[in-house]
């Protein structure tokens, strides 16, 4: 466990591997009529409630300050509740699957908005991976979801702003971490948040009601759950090991899974385009994965003073 804690590759794949599990079981629970904003909320107070439970157990407590609230609440918004209201909207329309390969353009996004804000960026290799990346996630993005349903461009654009979001919140939870804080303590933090965002907006525009049909999906809630709880202690640990860029390629872990997953287990069915470039994407994080090595140490943020920029 200790090393796969200290391991940049061992965290990516198991983060992106779970993440890519929210695909299917999203959508088992939009199919059986929960609404998409409910089950963000689900997955939001789910796994952060099971994650303060087990930080409370450990006889840790979470100390509020303006700086930790302010962090909680961005991240919960840009990270997790428009990201999560997005992907759950569109993968009825889109597939599990397809939605997923969604997840493969937030590292050149990222990698964009790290150059805009001076941050130390990959090598050559690491460009040129993360560019067969983006090679890969076009020809996916040019077969508008499954085989024979080709969705309407507007929901294709839905899924495109799921990248722009996540990496929105790469590069924000990097730059204002709060300092001393662990990672499960800002997870529980961001989760509950989220919750409580996610939750004046269902009461507000949809009511009590839109809880109901939970019920009938009670199986696939306790799986999402569970699976959303271990990924996020991954997931900000990764955040710490690996740096934004890095941290950002769980998208095509999580693409690869969630392709398979609703392949295998849901009966979708995706044309051969979708599947070379889905192949391309992997040689992307091969590269990307032997440039990390190359540099010796995963690449980090590093944001100048203002005025020390030219």
């Amino acid at each position: 466990m200790k090393l796969l804690w200290d391991s940049a590759i061992g965290l990516l794949v198991v983060t992106g591997s779970l993440l890519g599990m929210t695909l299917p079981f999203g959508k088992l629970a939009t199919g059986a009529g929960v609404p998409a904003v409910v089950w963000a909320f689900t997955i939001s107070f789910g796994a952060g409630g099971v994650l303060l439970l087990a930080l409370l157990l450990r006889g840790a407590r979470i100390r509020l300050t303006p700086h930790k609230l302010r962090y909680f609440f961005v991240t919960a918004a840009i990270s997790y509740a428009i990201p999560n209201l997005l992907m759950f909207s569109a993968i009825p329309h889109l597939g599990a699957g397809y939605t997923g390969i969604m997840f493969t353009l937030s590292p050149v996004i990222t990698l964009g908005f790290s150059i805009l804000l001076g941050v130390r960026r990959p090598n050559l290799l690491g460009v040129i991976g993360i560019a067969v990346g983006f090679v890969g996630a076009v020809m996916v993005a040019l077969t508008r979801g499954e085989a024979g349903q080709a969705a309407e461009y507007f929901w294709v654009a839905i899924g495109l702003l799921i990248p722009v979001s996540l990496a929105t919140g790469n590069i924000y939870r990097t730059v204002d971490w709060p300092e001393g804080t662990g990672p499960i303590e800002l997870a529980v933090g961001s989760h509950l948040a989220s919750a409580t965002l996610l939750l004046v907006g269902i009461l507000t525009l949809l009511g009590w009601q839109a809880f109901a049909p939970l019920a009938g999906v009670s199986l696939v809630i306790v799986g999402q759950v569970a699976s959303a709880s271990a990924m996020f202690v991954f997931f900000f640990r990764l955040q710490a090991v690996g740096g934004p860029v890095y941290l950002s390629q769980i998208g095509y872990v999580a693409a690869a899974v969630g392709l398979f997953a609703g392949t295998i287990l849901l009966g979708e069915h995706y044309q051969p385009l979708t599947w070379l470039g889905a192949a391309i994407i992997t040689a992307g994080v091969f590269i990307t994965t032997k440039a990390q090595s190359q540099n010796g140490a995963p690449a980090t943020l590093r944001i100048e003073p203002a005025s020390s920029r030219s």
